[in-house]
């Protein structure tokens, strides 16, 4: 429950969580999930590394890997800040979703962010897409999306283990996973995931696949933890169905607390996460800013 003592802690990119490996993770990150145009990038990126963000989310999916490489490269070769003060998150493609092709993304990953290493390198969804090329990440055929079902989620791990062996990935997590792929994957792991990402907000709490995850020691990042307003328009961009916001942002009991304490709607939907040690990472969309979302929640 958010009271006047405890709204008044200091809810910013200092906190961290702990991962079981001994590494730390932010507990706000910066989402950059559409955000393909590279003045956008660049001015988001600027403010929020000025601001104090630490952890930048991404994947290989989003197609902004190089946008996010080039301005991190400018920010570490002006020394105002170093390596190791970065916390950077991306994914493996569904369509590299095969122990072969893993090391393949991996690699082009480093090559984009122009990194020797990724902080978290998550496999982005429990199911893969056939390869047809690396720019296409959706093949269709009559109106579908060509579906890779001999993927194989053990071997998979395994050659994601072989990338963290060779120093190229620090922690190895997981993204949409349920609760039965979250235990095949513990059961066969030398590096056990670190982290699951997947959809959380006041809303949706998915209590139980958190507590699975709780009980195996990996923590969790809520993506859409506003809500995810800008789903409608990417769903509606490529023909895939209607998405109709679930109104999260307006919610008078949301806004009821936001005005009791001067905050947006999305700062209260953010701070009643993040005091459940849940990690967040809210991203610039039209309906907020970087500059809004970096101020204290």
């Amino acid at each position: 429950m958010l009271s006047k003592g405890n709204y008044a802690l200091n809810c910013n990119m200092a906190s961290s969580v702990a991962f079981q490996n001994g590494y730390k993770m932010p507990i706000v990150g910066l989402g950059t999930w559409q955000a393909e145009s590279e003045k956008e990038m660049e001015t988001a990126l600027d403010v929020a590394l000025t601001a104090g963000y630490r952890h930048i989310d991404t994947a290989y999916l989003y197609n902004n890997e190089r946008l996010i490489g080039n301005v991190l490269k400018k920010w570490l070769d002006s020394g105002k800040i170093k390596r190791e003060e970065l916390f950077i998150v991306t994914k493996l493609p569904q369509i590299g979703m095969t122990a072969e092709k893993v090391p393949h993304f991996v690699k082009k990953s480093l090559e984009s962010l122009q990194l020797t290493y990724i902080d978290l390198y998550l496999a982005h969804a429990p199911f893969g897409i056939q390869y047809v090329d690396d720019e296409t990440l959706f093949p269709m055929k009559d109106g579908k999306v060509l579906m890779d079902y001999s993927t194989d989620l053990t071997a998979i791990w395994k050659s994601l283990e072989k990338e963290v062996d060779a120093g190229r990935i620090r922690s190895l997590g997981i993204s949409n996973f349920n609760e039965s792929q979250v235990q095949r994957i513990c059961s066969i792991a030398r590096h056990k995931p670190m982290n699951q990402q997947i959809e959380i907000h006041a809303y949706f709490q998915n209590k139980n696949l958190r507590q699975v995850c709780e009980k195996f020691g990996i923590s969790v990042v809520a993506y859409a933890p506003i809500g995810s307003p800008g789903r409608k328009e990417f769903l509606k961009a490529r023909g895939w169905g209607d998405f109709e916001t679930n109104g999260i942002l307006e919610d008078p009991v949301v806004a009821k607390i936001g005005k009791k304490y001067g905050k947006s709607t999305a700062q209260v939907l953010l701070r009643f996460l993040v005091q459940q040690g849940i990690a967040v990472i809210p991203k610039r969309s039209k309906g907020n800013s970087v500059s809004e979302l970096i101020q204290r929640f």
